[in-house]
């Protein structure tokens, strides 16, 4: 068609919209188009072991900050997220309580994300006047100063009586409390009345010797108030199936001049509080895995595409969960760097797993996994010529191992 100045543009049909797909090379963050579905990852690391990396205070919380920015999502637990008075706000990061996460990586639960949870606050009837104050502040000025929904607290009407110990067969830090009925008692009130869906619990914990933490303060040994915490935690999640967090009271520790910076974040403040009810604030709900909880668009073990953990702590629930799924298997990688008391490697337990020496490695192995990269094609000779699982040669001749095509 020839088109004449001076004259007018002859009349153009106008055309149908074409229902194919556009793909535009050129980078639009308001018109992207996505072609993949989003990449997940799940880190471990269970309390009370003394890991090397996340066994003190909010010491893998860089770990996870540096993996969140390289996944689209990233399911992580208390353990790793809480660093007392300090938190790291990461948009694309799910706060799971560990029973929660066990129960997601065997298929029996679905993870629905969330905008804003109601947070309700349990206070051990055990707590001294000064401390509870102390917490009731960390309350109000979480929702004074960050906006946070924490909508009502209970004492309980029994002191729950902390007991801690630590397994001698296995090592880790572990416990009990005397009163459960009395916290669940206080749980069950909030959410009658207040329509709570979080629950941030705050137990007395019994004072150590000095003597007891200085191991700990210096980076070194166990945290012995961890394995208790998540038998506090645990509970309630098994029983509401909401999530929850928990955040010891303890009498202040004397000033240390020798503090290990793995340590320091418990020595700021008279609270563990903070982190617990900003991790809760929007931690995802949890959902018995059916039709509903499909309909609604939640988060299931099958959209894992790999799970990151310490060499030696992989005979966990949900570790063994994810290692041992039929379809939709992730990537395990066991980082050696991250050293605990327990002895549950990969090659014990009979888990197909890549082992990296540290986690700069891990979130490599991540990066490339995410882009559809084999891993293993990075290292230096590790691939070999593909091999043959056929008993049948081209000649016709049956061959009963497998051989390299050359």
């Amino acid at each position: 068609m020839a088109v004449h100045l001076g004259r007018p543009f002859p009349l153009i049909a106008k055309s149908q919209p074409s229902n194919k797909l556009r793909v535009s090379c050129s980078f639009n963050p308001n018109h992207s188009v996505k072609l993949r579905r989003e990449y997940t990852s799940v880190m471990i690391v269970p309390t009370g072991i003394g890991a090397a990396i996340g066994g003190y205070a909010g010491d893998a919380l860089p770990v996870a900050r540096a993996l969140s920015s390289v996944v689209d999502c990233l399911i992580t637990h208390p353990n790793v997220l809480n660093a007392a008075m300090l938190y790291w706000p990461m948009p694309n990061v799910l706060y799971v309580e560990g029973y929660a996460l066990d129960r997601f990586a065997e298929g029996l639960w679905a993870l629905q994300p969330v905008n804003q949870n109601r947070v309700g606050l349990v206070l051990d009837a055990g707590l001294e006047e000064e401390l509870r104050i102390r917490h009731l502040q960390v309350a109000d000025a979480v929702r004074a100063s960050l906006g946070l929904p924490v909508v009502e607290y209970i004492v309980t009407d029994t002191p729950l009586e902390v007991e801690k110990w630590v397994d001698p067969k296995s090592g880790q830090s572990t416990g009990r409390i005397k009163h459960p009925g009395s916290l669940l008692r206080a749980v069950q009130s909030l959410v009658n009345r207040s329509g709570v869906n979080a629950i941030a619990v705050v137990g007395r914990f019994p004072d150590d010797d000095v003597e007891d933490t200085d191991e700990y303060r210096q980076g070194m040994g166990i945290d012995l108030l961890a394995g208790v915490e998540a038998v506090i935690s645990h509970l309630v999640v098994q029983e509401f199936r909401i999530p929850c967090a928990h955040a010891p009271a303890l009498s202040p520790l004397p000033l240390s001049f020798s503090l290990c910076p793995k340590s320091a974040a418990e020595e700021l403040g008279h609270t563990f509080l903070p982190c617990v009810l900003a991790g809760l604030s929007n931690a995802p709900q949890y959902l018995v895995k059916n039709n509903e909880s499909l309909e609604k668009g939640c988060m299931l073990a099958g959209d894992v595409d790999s799970v990151v953990l310490p060499i030696d702590a992989c005979g966990g629930d949900g570790a063994l969960a994810f290692a041992r799924r039929k379809r939709n298997k992730p990537l395990i990688i066991a980082v050696e760097e991250n050293e605990t008391v327990l002895n549950d490697t990969p090659d014990k337990l009979g888990i197909e797993a890549i082992k990296v020496s540290n986690y700069w490695e891990a979130i490599g192995v991540i990066a490339a996994h995410k882009a559809g990269i084999d891993p293993i094609s990075l290292r230096r000779n590790r691939i070999n010529n593909i091999p043959c699982n056929s008993n049948m040669l081209s000649n016709g001749y049956a061959y009963s191992r497998i051989m390299p095509i050359t």
